[in-house]
């Protein structure tokens, strides 16, 4: 073979390599997540296969070239190394980047968010969706009685310092673990905002939460919280009873297992430790999971004279310094109401 022919196929080998290696590099190192603006969130379950993945990613909208994603995957080996859990995506991403973030298992935070004012099993659910558990697993650790011990409660009143924020946690987190991320969180909260203003009434950490999760239900309107723990804590120094509807609803959710519209007068003879009307005092723990803002009204109440309220129709209430102020304007109310119906 002639000099300029050995030459001339030399080059064409090598023009040929450079195009296989330029192409293999484009392929792992070149960006295949799309354009989008901000990061998607892709969700892995458990034990999911290569090809269960790109499903997951496909729906998200993620990958630019399904294919090239999953040749690397299986040249490389990591298509078999993909931990489960929650993955936020960020545009222009390659497949080397992608899949070393899978098969590291380095995962994003889930944002939760504590709905308030509800009871365990609407609760359990929200963090079952949220956090791929089931709801029973939340339920059965909210009524732990170790775990409720360990974090200074009892099993019949942790539910209630389920503090109603936002808060940051990985997909898949064991119940416990996060039952105890967000007490702790409302410990945090207790003393840096609700402790001074509670000691200064000799009001205990469990007196706050039970009273707040009473004004939670009664109380439309952030605004007349104050005012409504104030008429509540009134009756306490007096030694009245507090004859609060909210214990009502709760114990008929506890022995029936649903609210009603209106408390009627045969529901306050039920026989039940948190019936407020026929036991004075709190009652034995909180009703229900209260807000930041029924909290602070709680450790932070309107002083005043009150000593009753009554719904005005409007979604807030009339507040009355006697029986018979009281007493109208509970009868104009029941008049508004007998004109709508």
């Amino acid at each position: 073979m002639h000099a300029r022919s050995r030459f001339g196929l030399v080059a064409v080998v090598l023009f040929v390599g450079g195009l296989a290696i330029g192409g293999g590099g484009t392929l792992i190192f070149g960006p295949n997540t799309g354009g989008y603006d901000t990061p998607r969130s892709v969700y892995i379950a458990q034990e999911a296969t290569l090809d269960a993945t790109i499903d997951s990613l496909t729906q998200a909208d993620v990958l630019v070239v399904p294919a090239a994603f999953r040749l690397v995957a299986r040249a490389t080996g990591w298509g078999q190394q993909i931990k489960p859990g929650h993955y936020r995506v960020a545009p222009g991403r390659s497949n080397y980047h992608l899949l070393d973030k899978l098969r590291r298992g380095l995962q994003d935070p889930v944002r939760l968010t504590v709905p308030p004012g509800v009871q365990r099993k609407r609760l359990a659910s929200v963090l079952g969706r949220r956090l791929e558990r089931e709801p029973t697993a939340f339920r059965t650790a909210l009524r732990d009685t170790s775990l409720a011990g360990d974090l200074g409660s009892t099993p019949g009143r942790l539910f209630g310092y389920m503090l109603p924020e936002t808060y940051d946690l990985y997909w898949q987190t064991p119940p416990k673990t996060v039952v105890r991320r967000i007490k702790r969180g409302f410990d945090r909260f207790y003393e840096r905002e609700l402790a001074a203003g509670a000691d200064s009434l000799g009001l205990t950490k469990r007196a706050v939460v039970t009273l707040a999760s009473i004004v939670e239900w009664e109380a439309l309107r952030d605004a007349e919280k104050p005012a409504i723990a104030g008429v509540y804590l009134n009756r306490l120094d007096r030694g009245w009873p507090l004859q609060a509807d909210p214990t009502i609803q709760y114990v008929l959710l506890d022995t029936n297992g649903e609210r009603v519209g209106r408390v009627l007068h045969e529901h306050l003879e039920i026989d039940h430790p948190y019936n407020t009307y026929q036991h004075q005092g709190l009652p034995p723990g909180p009703i229900t999971n209260p807000s930041p803002s029924s909290l602070r009204a709680v450790a932070a109440p309107e002083r005043h004279g009150y000593l009753y309220f009554a719904a005005d129709g409007t979604g807030g209430h009339t507040f009355s310094r006697t029986l018979r102020e009281h007493n109208r304007a509970a009868e104009k109310y029941q008049r508004m109401l007998d004109e709508r119906r």
